[in-house]
Formats: structure tokens, C-alpha cells, sequence
């Protein structure tokens, strides 16, 4: 298994093996949250000629083109609808000829909308749709049992590669996002494909180091509110809880104190 940016794939520079049924290529779209960019994958058995695409990401032509040549391309699937997921979903659907499906309709482009539990065939692998909202309200994962001996998980922005997710609340909520944990943590040591960053080697594990990074947060945003009043502002609760975070992601910060005060107060 190949970690984001480190392995080439069989006769495509452009593309990286990240597990036996898996390619990705990075997106050049980096920034302050997209981390190095946006991994849009390949799923596909490597002697089918055929593929499922997973969030073709930015709008950047090349990038486009080679994921549309790393064979027929059977459907586009999207994690969640952020744009540095799905801007490019309607061009992708123009060169590629395939149905894109997300949870969100408007995200649809000639395809149906995605739905829990739904099991797909393309490129010659089963896919399984597993929900898991929190870090937005329509995040999904995609579960593929049969990608080596412990299958693995494409988890989009649901867990990353390195650092942990924002919620983007209201939108997002930590409760679903606990929820959600926990539903990925009973897929046991699974390869994770994040949207962000490196693949992982199990994603129980990671899972149990998200919930325990937000349970370690919640306790010390109770400890801000001890000593500046349960009524306490966002950004005072903020400047208590992350008093070193870097302006670019500020809000970031704020939107997570946000989720969690709602968590907490509710």
C-alpha cells in the first residue's frame, strides 16, 4: 500500500496505487484545508478496463483528463459537496460520458441521488454506501469489502489523512459525527483512503483517535466555560480553546467551538 504522493501506478505516472483496487491522483488545488489537495480515485479491477471515479475535484482540465483515461468510466461518485470535490463534476460528466452521483441532488449530473446502504458494481467492484454525516450533513463513505484482505474505505473528509476534520456546523453536527465514528470503527482495520493526505493502514484504529481527540476538545472547552461562564461567546471560548491557531484557519476554529458548544448545551 502507497501513501498520497510516494508510489506510481502500473503505466500511468499521473496515477498512484493507494491499495489493490485503487488509484488517485492529486488534485493541484492545495490550501490551508485542502492540505496538499484533493485525492480524486479510481476504483476499478486492474484487468476490468473499467472504472468508478470518486470526486473528481477541481475544475482543471488536466487533472480531468487523466482520470477520464484511466479506462470506461462506469460512475462519479461524491463524498460530500464541497467544492474542491465536485466543481468539476458537471465538465467530468461532459468528458466522461458517466452519471454522477452524490447525496444532494443538485450535485447529481445524469444519475441518481446516492442513498444508505446502496450497493454498486462498477469497474468491477462492489461499493457500498455507508452515511456519515457530521463533518457535513450529506458526507458519505465508500466501502469496499473486497479491496485486499481487510477491504478498505474511501472516507472523503470524514477522517483524514493527517489532522483532524472540521465540522461545518450548523451544517455539520458532532453528534452525527460521533455516530459516524462509530459506524466506521465496525468495519474494522480497513485501508484508509482519505480526501486529504495519506492513505492509513486501519481505520478502527483512526477512528478511535478521532473520538478520542473530541472528547479530549469538549473537555477542555467545559474548562473555558468553568472560567469564562457558560454563556461565554464563540471567539472568547475560541481564544481559550486554540489560543495559537493561524488566522488562515481561524475560522475553522470557531466553526469546531461552534459544533461543540451546540453539542454541549443541547
Amino acid at each position: 500500500m502507497a501513501t498520497a504522493g510516494n508510489s506510481p501506478s502500473d503505466g500511468d505516472s499521473s496515477l498512484q496505487r493507494s491499495s489493490d483496487l485503487t488509484r488517485f491522483r492529486l488534485a493541484p488545488n492545495p490550501g490551508p484545508m485542502s492540505l496538499d489537495g484533493t485525492n480524486s480515485y479510481v476504483i476499478g479491477e486492474p484487468a476490468s478496463g473499467h472504472v468508478a471515479v470518486v470526486d473528481p475535484g477541481p475544475e482543471d482540465e488536466q487533472h480531468l483528463t487523466v482520470l477520464a483515461a484511466a479506462g470506461v468510466v462506469d460512475v462519479v461518485l461524491i463524498t460530500h459537496r464541497h467544492a474542491d470535490h465536485t466543481e468539476a463534476s458537471a465538465r467530468f460528466h461532459e468528458l466522461s460520458g458517466a452519471p454522477v452521483r452524490a447525496v444532494l441532488p443538485e450535485h447529481c449530473h445524469g444519475g441518481e441521488p446516492l442513498t444508505d446502504g446502496e450497493v454498486l458494481m462498477a469497474g468491477g467492484v462492489e461499493i457500498r454506501v455507508v452515511a456519515t454525516p457530521g463533518h457535513t450533513s450529506d458526507s458519505v463513505c465508500f466501502h469496499l469489502p473486497g479491496d485486499g484482505p481487510h477491504g478498505s474505505v474511501l472516507t472523503g473528509d470524514t477522517i483524514l489523512g493527517r489532522g483532524t476534520t472540521v465540522l461545518d456546523y450548523p451544517d455539520g453536527r458532532l453528534g452525527d459525527y460521533l455516530a459516524s465514528l462509530d459506524r466506521l470503527e465496525a468495519l474494522g482495520p480497513a485501508i484508509l483512503l482519505p480526501a486529504h493526505g495519506p492513505a492509513l493502514a486501519a481505520l478502527d484504529e483512526k477512528c478511535r483517535e478521532y473520538r478520542a481527540h473530541r472528547e479530549q476538545r469538549l473537555d477542555q472547552i467545559r474548562a473555558a466555560l468553568e472560567n469564562l461562564g457558560q454563556d461565554a461567546p464563540i471567539a472568547a471560548v475560541t481564544d481559550a480553546v486554540y489560543p495559537d491557531v493561524d488566522p488562515s484557519v481561524r475560522w475553522a476554529a470557531e466553526t469546531s467551538v461552534a459544533a461543540q458548544l451546540d453539542y454541549l448545551r443541547s
